[in-house]
């Protein structure tokens, strides 16, 4: 009689934790984010320069609601920013146009945002295929970039 009340709370117990679980991930609490992440400098610009600027860039993807959020932090620049940028499509050592503007740059040693995307624009961005570029007056092409990666 102990046993198969033993094997009855067990099973209730196990019941109870898959329901749990499934809960979970109806109330989105399942793994909708995806974290990109970059390291910026003169030598993955293109063409490459010698600058001793560097930086960091965390993007965030919320996957269910298509909306990215980023933080980007530089400095010893060559001089004050003059504008920043997320750029795509294009893998590390190819340029490409402008898809997101940072607000505050230039001046700033920093910038954060939020944004929507497009399915498309999550696929590239998914693929490797974005980078953070930071401009200056002496390197208006950009004078340090970071390819974005998972």
């Amino acid at each position: 009689m102990k046993k198969r009340h033993a094997v009855l709370r067990l099973a209730a117990l196990a019941g109870a934790l898959t329901l749990g679980l499934a809960g979970c991930a109806q109330m989105g609490m399942g793994s909708s984010m995806q974290v990109y992440k970059a390291t910026l400098s003169g030598a993955q610009e293109v063409p490459a320069n010698d600058s001793k600027g560097t930086g960091t860039a965390e993007l965030r993807v919320d996957t269910k609601n298509n909306e990215m959020t980023w933080k980007v932090s530089f400095s010893g620049l060559s001089g004050p920013a003059t504008a920043g940028h997320i750029h795509g499509p294009a893998p590390a050592g190819r340029n490409a146009g402008v898809l997101v503007p940072f607000a505050g740059v230039p001046n700033a040693t920093s910038a954060e945002g939020k944004t929507s995307l497009t399915p498309a624009q999550m696929a590239e961005l998914a693929a490797g295929n974005w980078y953070v570029n930071i401009h200056t007056a002496k390197h208006p092409g950009g004078e340090i970039r970071g390819q974005l990666q998972r």
